[in-house]
């Protein structure tokens, strides 16, 4: 097939993305090796309680994009329906990465209802590898929050990040934390 008859196909990939961690970065790199543009969507309104506000999570996970050094990538904030960023931006997929069982059921009802939204758009979900299965923002803000050690599950730049807004917020104890997926 000559390269005008390969098809484009663009992918999302949404989230809060609070904080950013290892195990989105890879589903971002792998997702990258499928398609050949992937737009990081980084949610505004999320219906939970945040530690970053919506430009700082869009500048951390652009610096753990640009530390891949892959040009198919680029980051952006969205709000309203994960459907309409699709058709926003151009895409034909929405990623999705699945850690544990308990993840299936969610992205499995999430998926229906996109399909009756927009039957035009597929979802595509990645397994998580073995290491990045624990891996969650929740247990990542909850670990940092109590000053406890997450440089193995986050890049060195969220981790400062996460120090830094801790401090802000007056340390252990005042910051809400949710118990709801990331």
């Amino acid at each position: 097939m000559s390269a005008e008859g390969v098809r484009q196909i663009g992918a999302i990939y949404p989230g809060t993305f609070d904080p950013v961690h290892f195990g989105h970065i890879d589903i971002i790199q792998r997702s990258a090796e499928l398609f050949n543009t992937v737009v990081v969507g980084v949610y505004d309104r999320p219906l939970k309680s945040l530690v970053f506000p919506f430009e700082e999570r869009i500048a951390l996970v652009n610096e753990a994009v640009r530390q891949l050094g892959l040009t198919n990538i680029r980051v952006t904030g969205y709000n309203g329906l994960t459907v309409d960023f699709c058709r926003k931006v151009g895409a034909q997929v929405i990623v999705r990465g699945l850690r544990v069982f308990s993840d299936f059921e969610f992205e499995f009802r999430m998926t229906l209802a996109n399909q009756r939204l927009a039957p035009e758009v597929q979802t595509v979900t990645l397994i998580s590898k073995e290491q990045h299965t624990f891996l969650s923002s929740t247990t990542v803000r909850e670990i940092a929050s109590l000053g406890g050690d997450v440089s193995t599950m986050v890049p060195l730049h969220v981790e400062g990040a996460l120090r830094r807004r801790f401090r802000e917020l007056g340390g252990e104890g005042s910051v809400p934390l949710s118990q709801l997926r990331d």
